[in-house]
């Protein structure tokens, strides 16, 4: 039997952070798809964010997401109308009072 890695101890803490809705929508599905919490998912994306492809540094970085995952995501976007890709970010306008 393979010998499990050690495993590491983290402290976690409350953000108060804004995500656009529907995205909050589409990452709370994939996080119950992969069976774990939206923090876990968020800490997993970010981590591997952290992660070059080597020889690719600056240009590719390392996905969590299995390829049923990715399809679980395509799917997730088209439900929650998450009609945008990574490179919309710079562009969201900010938000409007209603009021």
């Amino acid at each position: 039997m393979p010998e499990l890695p050690e495993r590491v101890t983290v402290e976690r803490v409350q953000l108060g952070v804004r995500v656009e809705k529907r995205m909050v929508k589409v990452l709370k599905g994939l996080a119950e798809f992969d069976g774990i919490t939206l923090g876990e998912l968020l800490e997993n994306i970010v981590l591997h964010s952290f992660e070059p492809v080597p020889g690719e540094e600056g240009e590719s970085c390392a996905s969590p997401h299995s390829k049923a995952a990715l399809a679980a995501i395509t799917d997730l976007k088209r439900i929650y109308g998450m009609d945008y890709d990574a490179h919309a970010s710079r562009r969201f306008a900010p938000e409007r009072d209603e009021t």
